[in-house]
C-alpha cells in the first residue's frame, strides 16, 4: 500500500467507527463479514476497527462481529411467552422426525420444550434431557421412559450443568437430539452465551446419530461470545420462518440444512 492509500484509509477509519455505532445502536450487533462488504474493505480492516472501538469501551467483541448487549441470556420463565406460534411450529416439524420407539435427546430452552409438547402422540420413547421442565412433562406421557441427565441445576435456565451433566451425555446411544443454541450468526454459525452450553452442545452434536438445532427468529443476527465446536456435523437447523439468503448460504456450505418449520 502507498503513503497515500494509507493516509485515505485512515481519513476514512473515523467515518467507519461512527456508522458501526450508529449500526450498533440501531440493532444491537454488527457482523464482520456485513461491514466489510458494505465499507469495500477486509475483513482485517474491520477486525482492527472493532478492536479500536472495544478497546474504547465502545462494544463488545464477540464470535462473528460485536455488540452492546451483555452476553447473558434471559432467564427461561422471561423466555417462555416469547414467539409461542413459531416454537410451536419448530416443534411439530422436529417431531416429524422423531419415530416410535426412539432413543431423543432434548435440550434445555423453551423451543425444545415445544419439542417435548409436539412428542405427546409418540409411542415408546426414551427420552434424555437436562431440562427440569422438559423431564416433568415427559415423565407424564404414557409409555415414555425419562432420563433426567445430573448436574448442577442452573437456577435461570432450571437445567443442569457442569461435568456430571456432560458424563451423563455419552452413556446413552442417542438416535435423534434436538439442541438449543445462542444465536444464528450472520455468517451461519449456530453459537452459545456459555462455555457449559456450548460443550454440552457439542457433545451431543458428535454422539447422536442426527442432531438437529432449533432457534425460532430472535436468535437470527445475534452474535453470542462462543462457537459451538464441531456444530457443522448437525444435520440441520430448523426456524420458524426463513433468515436472509446470505445466512442460508453460508448455513448451509458448512453443511446442516435448514429446515422451515411448518
Amino acid at each position: 500500500m502507498s503513503v497515500s492509500q494509507s493516509a485515505a484509509g485512515r481519513a476514512l477509519a473515523p467515518r467507519r467507527h461512527d456508522e458501526i455505532l450508529r449500526r450498533l445502536a440501531a440493532v444491537g450487533s454488527v457482523g464482520i463479514t456485513d461491514l466489510a462488504n458494505f465499507f469495500h474493505v477486509s475483513r482485517e480492516t474491520i477486525r482492527r476497527d472493532l478492536k479500536h472501538l472495544a478497546d474504547r469501551g465502545q462494544l463488545d467483541i464477540v464470535h462473528g462481529g460485536a455488540t452492546l448487549f451483555e452476553a447473558t441470556e434471559p432467564a427461561l420463565n422471561e423466555r417462555s411467552q416469547e414467539n409461542a406460534a413459531g416454537k410451536a411450529a419448530i416443534g411439530r416439524t422436529a417431531a416429524g422426525l422423531v419415530e416410535d420407539g426412539m432413543v431423543v435427546f432434548l435440550d434445555s430452552g423453551t423451543t425444545t420444550l415445544a419439542v417435548a409438547h409436539a412428542l405427546d402422540r409418540r409411542q415408546s420413547l426414551t427420552i434424555c434431557t437436562t431440562s427440569l421442565s422438559i423431564a416433568l412433562h415427559m415423565c407424564r406421557q404414557p409409555n415414555v421412559r425419562v432420563h433426567m441427565l445430573g448436574g448442577e441445576i442452573d437456577p435461570a435456565e432450571e437445567a443442569a450443568i457442569g461435568i456430571d451433566a456432560l458424563e451423563a451425555i455419552s452413556r446413552f446411544r442417542v438416535d435423534v437430539a434436538f439442541l438449543g443454541g445462542g444465536g444464528l450468526s450472520p455468517d451461519g454459525e449456530v453459537t452459545d452465551f456459555t462455555r457449559n452450553g456450548a460443550e454440552q452442545r457439542s457433545r451431543m452434536v458428535a454422539t447422536a446419530s442426527k442432531a438437529y438445532f432449533v432457534l425460532d427468529n430472535s436468535k437470527f443476527g445475534r452474535l453470542t461470545p462462543l462457537r459451538i465446536p464441531r456444530f457443522e456435523l448437525a444435520a440441520g437447523v430448523i426456524v420458524d420462518v426463513p433468515p436472509p439468503s446470505s445466512t442460508i448460504e453460508a448455513l448451509e456450505r458448512k453443511g446442516p440444512k435448514l429446515i422451515v418449520g411448518t
